[in-house]
């Protein structure tokens, strides 16, 4: 519930703008995310990369770090402004649907934040990601994997969806050639494990 008792449209945005400061604490020693180094490994070099939900920009300061052109953004302009400090750099404030660029980049690196978005709404941001990208250019995205839709312990939004459905959702979002599918059991914010699914696509 936002502060005048109305239902909150985005629970996991408003945690996050609240909770930026609490979040880049326990971000001090993050590694990169998994599948970023075989994911730069298919780009060319100097490739422009466009970053969504960057977060503190752990993954944007190392795509950075290996020569590419990266443009991070993130929903949260609390956020935003902890990835600007530590990148050195403007951090813009960017919703997924708000993207509205065609043909601009190499790539569209989304790692752990398409998550968020309600499962109805998913083929619309890919298909904004599909648009914005070159012909050819590569997209990657991350889920934690489950049944169905629901509010973690902190009160975040996740889509939970299975493989299948990750696969339709992109079926509908555009002209894409499937290149990877990582699943594995991972780390979480609060501790514990769950099951991730990533997909790597190319945008034909």
């Amino acid at each position: 519930m936002t502060a005048s008792g109305t239902p909150d449209p985005n629970p996991a945005l408003s945690w996050y703008e609240t909770g930026a400061d609490l979040w880049a604490a326990g971000q001090d020693d993050a590694q990169p995310s998994p599948g970023l180094a075989e994911f730069m490994a298919l780009l060319p070099a100097g490739a422009r990369v466009l970053e969504l939900g960057c977060g503190t920009g752990t993954d944007a300061q190392a795509m950075l770090a290996a020569g590419f052109d990266v443009v991070a953004t993130d929903g949260s302009a609390a956020m935003a402004r902890i990835a600007t400090q530590r990148l050195g750099r403007p951090v813009q404030v960017l919703p997924f649907d708000a993207l509205d660029e065609e043909g601009r980049y190499d790539a569209v690196w989304a790692s752990a934040c398409l998550l968020h978005v309600p499962r109805p709404v998913l083929p619309g941001v890919l298909a904004r990601i599909h648009r914005a990208l070159k012909q050819g250019g590569l997209h990657y995205s991350s889920y934690k994997s489950g049944q169905a839709e629901g509010t973690d312990r902190f009160g975040r939004f996740y889509n939970y969806p299975t493989l299948a459905e990750l696969q339709a959702s992109v079926a509908q979002s555009g002209d894409w050639q499937l290149l990877n599918v990582m699943e594995w059991r991972g780390g979480q914010h609060g501790g514990g494990l769950t099951d991730w699914i990533g997909l790597t696509l190319r945008r034909l």
